[in-house]
């Protein structure tokens, strides 16, 4: 299911990256200002007041924009309520972010981490702005001029999570992120949980039936990487008139130590494919199917090239895609059901939940599995 409204991908207007903050999502902003005051590095100019507006298009933690006259600051920190365990990781993101960002010129650079949960309601992080086009479904202006500019935004993408996949993890001081052996089984096994916390009895037994399919036919990894767990089209920016360059890349806080064709195919499940009929769209933004995007097997091909890995059962990683993102939108929507988050959006979300099973389980047949 499409969180936006059906759009043409070059419409007028993309959708805004910034507003007020939502009803119900204020923080304590007289103590945030107050620690960020003594804590950030005197490096940056903040003297001037704060004011706050929210990154409005995200759907799991709260993202806001910390202006201080001219000086620009993203703060991050996990929704309201109950939290998936695992989930909403501050302090990982930030370790990420404080040391990746000399290594990775996509990777933003984190400035302070806080765990006094007395100051924003939960740990939370502050890190630098990027500014460029974040794309969901809407070709920006400032990239309408280019040819092909559907395919090349695609194969961009591909250039750098092959890039990123080719980091040593130990030059990158992330050697200790995760545990790198048992990675894929403890995805599948703990991505089980968190479907069994919010499960309903509707979906219970066909998602179960897919876990159990995914458990009896792991991949054997082909090399030890660091993995971002969320890579897709619009958790990645790019310089606002170049569409072959991806110039930042965010939501590091599942980053860890494994298997890289997870990235790949969690990539692929939001990748729209001119082979796909109705009732077998993948979870993307309304407009990306008219973009002129490369196909998945493109996808799957160039990755393998640059990355030098056997792509043969990207069907696979597809397959535990689509069902963890069926996980995911339960997730999201028992916490609109519970009271715990005030977006619209999440009030019909899991309706797309048969539809992610059954390509879930057709991705897995074509395998064998």
């Amino acid at each position: 299911m499409d969180l936006d409204q059906d759009v043409d991908p070059y419409a007028d207007e993309p959708v805004p990256e910034l507003g007020a903050v939502r009803p119900g999502e204020e923080l304590d902003w007289t103590s945030i200002e107050a620690y960020l005051r003594a804590e950030l590095p005197a490096e940056l100019d903040i003297s001037q007041p704060m004011t706050i507006e929210q990154f409005p298009n995200g759907s799991a933690n709260l993202t806001y924009c910390l202006h201080f006259g001219p000086t620009e600051l993203v703060l991050r920190r996990p929704p309201f309520g109950t939290l998936a365990p695992g989930a909403h990781d501050m302090r990982r993101e930030f370790k990420v972010l404080s040391r990746l960002w000399r290594h990775f010129d996509a990777a933003p650079r984190a400035y302070v981490f806080c765990d006094d949960v007395s100051i924003a309601g939960a740990d939370f992080f502050v890190m630098e702005r990027r500014r460029g086009e974040v794309i969901r479904g809407v070709i920006p202006e400032s990239m309408r001029r280019f040819d092909a500019v559907g395919r090349r935004i695609g194969l961009a993408l591909v250039a750098r999570i092959a890039e990123f996949h080719r980091l040593d993890p130990i030059d990158c001081d992330l050697a200790d992120l995760g545990r790198p052996g048992g990675f894929v089984t403890r995805q599948v096994a703990g991505w089980k949980k968190r479907w069994d916390l919010v499960q309903t009895e509707q979906h219970h037994g066909a998602m179960s039936e897919i876990h159990d399919r995914l458990a009896q036919s792991l991949p054997e990894p082909q090399r030890v990487a660091l993995v971002h767990n969320d890579f897709k089209l619009d958790n990645c920016m790019f310089e606002p008139d170049n569409p072959d360059r991806v110039s930042a890349i965010f939501d590091w806080d599942m980053t860890t130590l494994g298997d890289p064709l997870i990235d790949v195919g969690t990539l692929l499940n939001y990748w729209p494919d001119p082979s796909d009929t109705e009732d077998a769209k993948r979870f993307s933004h309304a407009g990306m199917d008219r973009m002129g995007l490369v196909t998945r097997a493109e996808v799957s091909a160039r990755y393998g090239e640059l990355a030098g890995l056997d792509v043969s059962k990207i069907a696979w990683y597809e397959a535990f895609g689509q069902w963890k993102t069926a996980a995911v939108v339960q997730q999201l929507h028992h916490r609109w059901a519970v009271g715990d988050s005030t977006d619209p959006r999440m009030e019909t979300i899991a309706e797309g939940i048969p539809g992610y099973v059954s390509s879930a389980g057709q991705l897995l047949e074509s395998i064998g599995a």
